[in-house]
């Protein structure tokens, strides 16, 4: 050891034991403190820097990846939500075995996926790095607060991730206020982190008029200009909300405003206009984020986390649609198109314009753009792998949700890079109010 020499000449010389003390206290300090420092607790490749090839379990340190996107103005410089897919040998971070927060439906390892290359990936944007998600960040920035995801089953896929990314440091207590599945609460004790769920698949208020319906999926009547209480009147008290919401607009509905029918989506009954599915979600997420800025108590960030398209191939959902590749696209390799294109433009659209008029308000609106990343993943859906051979369900082939360790892991990555930049705002407000 470099501190033996160190060590013998002062023996030797047998200096002022006094001295002698106070030194070796100091030294055996400061050894000491870094054994309690989460990161030296956290697994060196999970915090590696992908694009080095050394490793450290502090690279979150003073030379974090995380300060140059400071000091470089990532937000301006780079758009991370563009770019490509890139090898990682380190992933995934859990397993189906290590987390007990999937579904059974994502759970495409117990159900018999052959393939694992698909977990071998992460999100490389164009112009910089995107970190791999650091647990222990997160849950750090997270203390004393709150976190509501809001939505349908894509957003609960989302949530999922995020605590079994997280269970690498701590798993939550139930706290949910009854035994609803539809609307759970946990809480990160150690940290005073709540993280909730809001089941609102069309976001406003929707009542199903037929279970069976045209389709055999429902019949369901949609409010277009009425928020839906059971999440509205909840989240005052959030410091971040997720909103997401699309995929079950492609649904029958009949499309009520003012309490009338003004038409519907595929209902098939006599004397209702037939209206594009896109102008009942159009409607319904300028309700949604109108009804957030006219919050008058709620203070927090709003990410509107745009589609994530689904990939049939072969057929629609319930005509033989399967999803079987193993492998990413490269971004020139397909195109986003036909409805997801129309509901992303929509999510863009609506979300400038809540932005513009939130920050009149001192709301704060943040794009959580996953379209173009998720793209390019159709190797990433459980597909057959949701359920045993010859089950019984409705979406057999599910080319819709993401496997559990899978792509929609980097969601995290994403999130927690925007939470950084929103540091970084409240840190640049907090110096020009000085």
């Amino acid at each position: 050891m470099e501190l033996l020499p160190f060590w013998r000449n002062c023996s030797t010389a047998q200096r002022t034991p006094r001295i002698l003390i106070l030194v070796s206290l100091t030294l055996i300090i400061l050894g000491l403190i870094p054994l309690y420092h989460p990161f030296y607790r956290y697994p060196a490749n999970l915090v590696v820097d992908h694009s080095s090839k050394t490793t450290s379990p502090l690279s979150y340190g003073t030379t974090t990846k995380y300060q140059k996107i400071i000091e470089q103005d990532d937000e301006d410089t780079c758009d991370v939500f563009i770019g490509e897919w890139v090898r990682n040998p380190d992933a995934p971070y859990y397993t189906n075995m290590t987390c007990w927060a999937i579904h059974e439906h994502q759970n495409c390892m117990k159900y018999g996926r052959p393939d694992i290359d698909f977990l071998k990936w992460r999100w490389k944007p164009k112009g910089c790095d995107l970190p791999i998600f650091n647990p222990y960040q997160f849950l750090d920035m997270m203390r004393n607060k709150s976190m509501a995801f809001i939505g349908d089953s894509v957003g609960r896929n989302q949530m999922q991730s995020l605590i079994c990314l997280l269970s690498r440091v701590e798993y939550p207590i139930d706290i949910s206020y009854d035994t609803d599945q539809n609307f759970r609460r946990w809480k990160y004790t150690t940290y005073n982190f709540t993280l909730a769920a809001y089941w609102s698949p069309f976001l406003v208020t929707v009542k199903e008029s037929d279970p069976d319906g045209p389709s055999h999926t429902g019949l369901f009547n949609v409010y277009l200009d009425e928020p839906d209480p059971k999440w509205t009147t909840q989240i005052e008290q959030f410091n971040y909300l997720i909103l997401n919401s699309a995929h079950w607009y492609t649904r029958c509905s009949i499309y009520y405003e003012k309490n009338q029918i003004i038409g519907c989506h595929y209902c098939g009954l006599p004397n209702i206009t037939d209206l594009s599915i896109n102008y009942g979600y159009q409607k319904a997420l300028k309700t949604t984020l109108e009804a957030i800025n006219s919050l008058e108590n709620f203070k927090g960030v709003t990410f509107v986390r745009t589609i994530a398209p689904s990939h049939f191939e072969g057929g629609e959902w319930n005509k033989g649609g399967h999803c079987v590749r193993q492998g990413p696209f490269r971004s020139n390799e397909t195109t986003l198109d036909g409805i997801s294109l129309e509901f992303y433009r929509t999510q863009v659209e609506e979300f400038k314009v809540a932005a513009k008029e939130g920050k009149k308000k001192g709301k704060r609106f943040r794009l959580l753009d996953m379209t173009q990343a998720m793209l390019l993943r159709p190797d990433g859906h459980p597909s057959k792998y949701g359920h045993w051979p010859n089950a019984n369900v409705v979406l057999y082939n599910d080319c819709v949700h993401w496997c559990l360790p899978g792509p929609i892991d980097t969601w995290s990555d994403f999130l927690l890079h925007m939470l950084k930049l929103e540091g970084r705002r409240a840190i640049d407000e907090s110096l020009q109010l000085k």
